[in-house]
């Protein structure tokens, strides 16, 4: 259940770089970002609000329970390090899109993510992935290398696509991968604060908050004038409502019964998902040889989300009694008196 929770949060991830693309013309990445995590804060502190509630002393919890139930994330160095992380992706991941196309920017970011999140994992000691994560990462590293060097061909996508020939850009993928730096960040911050015992809805929630703290001055510095459209403000209310306040409060709840390392593994069907939203959407065409890139990277999800079936124990045989031993071994049973003949 929980991979489950974090592959429909991928699928709502997926759709931020193509809303952003059918939005208003000429907003500037930076103030998109902006807008989708101030809408996406409101949303989640509703989210948490309601959360709070239902947890409340009458959930028939012990005491105990209820109270870890109910731990609220402090505003301590980590929850400015998460919304640090936050405010990174969404500037990076903005500017990436922009620059090479919706395509092979998601899937630069999210596929590079496992690895970087992996590593700084290990760095925080939070445990060393498993042979399993590490199958299905480079399963799904494999495809994404394909998926972005074979790069796509034709129209080009709108709201910053690349060219006709569809040519890599190299600024845009170290955007991406600084985007998936940042995605690494927050996700390892918020998994120590889940484990510590907070409410997911809480932990985003205050995470998401910071974050549009950290990128408010970009509503002063920059024009902001597209949010006045009717398209920008529904661009800004969809990044903020679906691959926001929704997805990451699916990706916390997942993230509780999962290690960070395999929930970035996990949103590789982001990338996907993504690519297939730019075919279809937007016209983007993809080269021949992407498709098999794809279908190693589904790979990749697949020896991941579906659960491994446990084999059964044999039964063990039963153990030989031990023979008694003399001391202990009943006397003889004496033979049945015979009388004798009159």
């Amino acid at each position: 259940m929980p991979r489950m929770l974090i592959l429909l949060a991928a699928m709502c991830f997926a759709t931020t770089g193509t809303a952003q693309a059918l939005g208003a013309a000429g907003a500037s990445p930076v103030t998109v970002g902006e807008a989708r995590i101030v809408v996406g804060a409101l949303g989640l502190q509703l989210a948490a609000a309601l959360a709070a509630r239902r947890a409340g002393p009458t959930s028939g919890q012990a005491p105990g329970r209820a109270a870890g139930r109910r731990f609220a994330w402090p505003a301590t160095a980590d929850l400015w390090l998460a919304a640090a992380g936050v405010a990174t992706y969404q500037v990076a991941f903005f500017l990436a899109v922009r620059m090479t196309g919706v395509a092979v920017g998601t899937v630069v970011a999210l596929g590079s993510a496992p690895v970087v999140t992996g590593a700084l994992g290990m760095l925080a000691r939070q445990g060393r992935p498993g042979a399993r994560w590490a199958a299905a990462t480079g399963l799904a590293g494999a495809g994404l290398a394909i998926l972005t060097l074979a790069g796509r061909t034709g129209s080009g996508a709108a709201g910053g696509a690349t060219g006709a020939g569809g040519q890599v850009r190299p600024a845009g993928v170290l955007l991406a991968i600084l985007a998936a730096a940042g995605y690494a960040t927050y996700t390892l911050t918020i998994k120590r604060a889940l484990t510590a015992g907070a409410r997911p809805e809480a932990v985003m929630a205050a995470c998401f908050t910071g974050g549009a703290v950290l990128l408010s001055p970009a509503l002063l510095l920059l024009p902001v004038g597209w949010l006045a459209t009717p398209r920008g403000a529904l661009t800004a209310v969809w990044l903020g409502v679906v691959p926001t306040a929704l997805a990451y409060v699916l990706f916390a709840r997942g993230l509780r019964g999962v290690s960070a390392a395999e929930a970035s593994t996990l949103t590789l069907a982001e990338p996907l998902t993504a690519a297939v939203l730019g075919v279809v959407v937007l016209g983007e065409r993809l080269a021949p040889a992407a498709l098999g890139g794809a279908a190693l990277l589904l790979a990749g999800l697949v020896v991941l989300a579906v659960p491994l079936r446990a084999r059964p124990a044999p039964s063990p045989s039963p153990a030989p009694s031990p023979a008694p031993s003399p001391a202990l071994a009943p006397a003889p049973a004496a033979p049945p008196a015979t009388r004798s003949a009159p």
